[in-house]
């Protein structure tokens, strides 16, 4: 826990100067999102490899750097690429740079990420706000000493995505012509697609699609006192609903397509949600 701490304190120090003055909003992008951060105003980023002890990743389409800037007149920082279990990390890490942002004053946190459609009624390029979460990854990003300093030893999960902004942003949604459906986001480990065996059993389970990401970030954020909202992008249909193999490049190439729907709809929530 003490070198945890002090990778924290480090990327803190370093990054607080960027933020010039309270970040309140924070954002993770997923695969292929990262875009987003480039229409910042007054933009300023450090990669995750200036940022001492800090892991980096080593996804395509994840650039792997903080940004700080404005939009609407807001003091946001994003994370543009995040860090995966899949490649090796302790669960711990996985929620490293959800605790650097709450250091750094965030209260409420976008959570994105481009996921498979298990829900027959979705097709690629369908934005799905979270209502919930399935970790069936096996891991958790709270497992170890706790730090009691960031929240309690047992956090109630109960409403991780919270609903009041959730309904804010469907809101805002319908207003803005942004189609919009809510669903149920399951983790599986990766780095591998799942079969379609355990499609099937995703959809009997109530999971509207399927992912690599996002839960433990989320797990770590409630924990550290965060108000979250999750957005997942469909890229493609899950194995086996299609006959079709399913391919990373796949998802980058409609996560591409998909952005300008994607940029409009994270701006109404930061323009009027957050």
């Amino acid at each position: 826990m003490e070198d945890y701490s002090a990778i924290i304190d480090g990327a803190v120090e370093r990054l607080r100067p960027l933020c010039a003055e309270r970040c309140k909003t924070g954002l993770i992008l997923g695969s292929g999102l990262g875009g987003y951060a480039e229409g910042l105003e007054n933009a300023r980023s450090l990669s995750y490899a200036q940022l001492p002890g800090f892991p980096v990743s080593g996804v395509p389409g994840h650039a792997g750097r903080f940004v700080v800037g404005d939009r609407f007149g807001k003091r946001v920082i994003v994370m543009q690429g995040r860090f995966h279990f899949y490649e090796g990390y302790p669960a711990p890490l996985l929620a490293l740079g959800v605790r650097v942002m709450r250091r750094l004053g965030v209260e409420t946190l976008l959570l994105t990420n481009a996921a498979g459609g298990v829900n027959l009624s979705y097709r690629p390029g369908t934005l799905m706000v979270i209502r919930d979460h399935i970790n069936f990854a096996g891991v958790n990003p709270l497992i170890g000493q706790n730090d009691d300093s960031f929240g309690p030893r047992f956090p109630d999960q109960s409403r991780v995505y919270d609903p009041g902004l959730r309904a804010a942003l469907r809101e805002t949604a319908e207003a803005e012509g942004v189609p919009l459906t809510e669903g149920v986001y399951m983790m599986f480990s990766g780095p591998s697609f799942e079969t379609p065996a355990e499609i099937r059993m995703a959809r009997a389970l109530g999971a509207d699609a399927v992912g690599m990401s996002t839960v433990p970030e989320a797990i770590a954020a409630v924990h550290c006192g965060m108000r979250v909202l999750g957005i997942s992008l469909i890229t493609n249909m899950a194995a086996g609903i299609l006959d079709q193999p399913l391919t990373h490049e796949e998802v980058q190439e409609t996560a591409n397509l998909a952005s300008k729907q994607f940029t409009r709809l994270v701006d109404a929530a930061i323009q009027h949600v957050f």
